[in-house]
């Protein structure tokens, strides 16, 4: 069976049917994978530790040859164990630093990507490759074309795209870093994604890489604008630069009309070869007529508050496409807003680690969104997770109970796991910290609900709450925002230890004028609202204190995006922490805040 995915000019048809192929059996294809892996990367100094060095080395090349697809899987779980990215970390570090030996993959790596940093609180180093590039192109084409039948676009046309390329630096040993995303829109592979699906991003290469993220976003949207008549779909990596987008736009259409009217361009875009590569595209084409007709349209939206912006602005968009699960929901009633009657397909399913899962059916809602595990991409285990049952004695550390991971053809259907993976890119069964759902399955691969991750965000003692947790708390309380045609903007929260009894504090800033009475029970209910057993035990005693809402004024979460991108994040992969210990974002939040509000809820 031809494992790698179809290459040069070929249709839809080809790379689904290829899938399809691969699929069937999943599992065969996952033991071909790992031996693929494992004769690409043996005697490199990670495994040498567990699979042997010297003659063994030369006995082991010899096995992964020569063993069945069975014992090698069994033989590789066996000797090698389950390891987290502290484990990983030194080995990186001296790739960072320029040691050139075969450490964690016997190709030399030149490129290491940065993670966004929101989940952890810092960015990690992570290995990139060719791979990683070749994997994001044929998801790219997979999801694709399951997209295309249902929502068929036009040959030629054009994308609306918020991407953003960040700053790409040198490590002490002279590696390229940048994000993931940073790297693949450099890459010779966004050109020909372009090219095969034959829709063009509306943004030259000038303005994906400027480095000014808000003068990017302008040029986005001047020059989606200039081509609205050919615009297929909108689309960034994140929901939230969609919504980023359109909430500048709130406050831009005024002037990038008047660009549009005279062929000029806004000062503010100061960017030599911005402002050139964008002129060269807009003049000597002045378009009053499209100019004053977006005006009208402008006016028009501005009295319905922007609803249904996308449809009425670009009138051929089919939907908007982006990453609309985990951190990303929370804007996914925003962006409904904005995208009035247009649909919102969640885009494919990945990490700085790699690409796991193709959205299939591109027809179910954000919150439905279920994810194809591809086979060929990486060697895949899955760790059954078991709640805990209510026992507020258990560590406050520990959120689940664990089983031993299992191998795709192992998992079921209703069960939670964490997903492990060994990659062609030199992690060998990484804790990757996502807990998923088998949904189902597409032939013999199964299809992942998107859980959260498995990090526990807020903690004081016995209490345990997820980022999950958090959204469904914060969903509720506000619930009784709406009443008052008031709306959440963004939100974070902190595990306030310092002043005793310990309690959670949850930022938010909001659009709209809320009486305090309505903010004090906004406070109160979310307060109520987290189920996990060791908070309620916890508030019952006053061992953790009551609840605090503070309200921050408009504009402090693009204050923290600011504080982000100056050092050194990609909008692109840009995620609001939903909690945070960091110690200048704290102080942002904290001298923005103007409101405080303490729940009753235990009183």
């Amino acid at each position: 069976m031809e494992l790698a995915a179809p290459s040069g000019n070929y249709g839809y048809d080809n790379i689904m049917s290829w899938f399809d192929n691969v699929t069937e059996n999943a599992a065969m294809v996952q033991r071909e994978t790992l031996r693929r892996i494992l004769e690409l990367n043996y005697g490199v100094e990670y495994l040498k530790k567990w699979l042997g060095e010297g003659d063994e080395d030369m006995k082991m090349k010899m096995k992964i040859q020569e063993m069945e697809g069975c014992a090698l899987e069994s033989l590789y779980t066996s000797l090698v164990p389950v390891a987290s990215h502290a484990d990983f970390e030194p080995f990186i570090q001296r790739i960072a630093d320029g040691d050139t030996a075969p450490i964690l993959t016997q190709q030399p790596i030149t490129t290491l990507s940065l993670s966004s940093g929101t989940t952890e609180g810092r960015q990690k180093f992570l290995p990139f490759t060719g791979h990683s590039s070749q994997t994001t192109l044929q998801i790219f084409m997979l999801a694709a074309a399951y997209r295309s039948r249902v929502y068929p676009i036009r040959d030629g046309g054009k994308i609306l795209e918020f991407i953003y390329s960040g700053k790409q630096l040198k490590t002490k040993g002279g590696l390229t870093t940048g994000t993931a995303t940073t790297h693949y829109y450099s890459s010779d592979e966004f050109k020909i994604k372009q090219e095969k699906t034959m829709s063009f991003t509306c943004s030259p290469q000038e303005v994906i890489s400027g480095g000014d993220y808000k003068q990017s976003t302008y040029c986005h949207l001047l020059l989606g604008l200039f081509f609205s008549d050919q615009v297929e779909f909108i689309t960034s990596a994140f929901a939230y630069s969609i919504v980023q987008a359109f909430a500048s736009f709130e406050e831009l259409w005024e002037e990038i009309c008047n660009d549009i009217k005279h062929g000029t361009l806004s000062s503010r875009i100061t960017l030599p070869r911005m402002r050139k590569a964008v002129l060269d595209i807009m003049d000597p084409n002045p378009n009053p007529f499209l100019g004053s007709k977006i005006e009208a349209i402008c006016e028009e939206l501005r009295g319905l508050e922007w609803c249904g912006s996308i449809p009425k602005l670009w009138p051929n968009a089919k939907y908007v496409y982006s990453i609309m699960t985990g951190s990303m929901q929370p804007y996914v009633r925003k962006l409904r807003h904005y995208a009035g009657c247009l649909p919102l397909v969640s885009a494919e399913y990945g990490a700085s680690e790699g690409w796991i899962g193709v959205n299939l059916d591109p027809c179910l809602p954000p919150e439905d969104v279920i994810f194809a595990v591809i086979p060929t991409f990486a060697y895949f285990e899955f760790i059954p997770l078991y709640r805990q049952k209510q026992d507020w004695t258990s560590s406050p550390t520990v959120d689940f109970i664990e089983d031993r991971p299992v191998s795709i053809s192992q998992v079921k259907v209703g069960q939670e796991y964490e997903i492990v993976l060994t990659t062609f890119t030199g992690l060998y069964r990484y804790r990757l910290g996502d807990v998923v759902e088998v949904a189902g399955f597409h032939n013999g691969t199964p299809k992942l609900n998107f859980i959260c991750r498995r990090k526990l965000i807020l903690t004081i003692n016995i209490d345990k709450n997820t980022e999950k947790d958090l959204q469904l708390v914060v969903e509720r309380g506000t619930q009784l925002l709406s009443k008052y045609r008031a709306e959440l903007v963004d939100f974070t929260s902190h595990a306030d230890i310092v002043h005793q009894p310990g309690h959670y504090i949850i930022y938010w800033e909001i659009n709209g004028e809320v009486e305090e009475r309505v903010l004090g029970e906004c406070c109160r209910e979310m307060d109520a609202s987290f189920a996990d057993h060791g908070y309620v035990v916890s508030r019952r005693s006053n061992s953790i204190g009551p609840l605090e809402l503070c309200i921050v004024e408009r504009g402090t979460f693009k204050k923290i995006l600011d504080h982000f991108i100056g050092n050194g994040a990609a909008l692109s992969q840009f995620k609001t922490p939903r909690c945070t210990s960091n110690q200048m974002l704290l102080r942002i939040l904290n001298v923005c805040t103007i409101k405080r509000f303490r729940s009753t809820a235990y009183s």
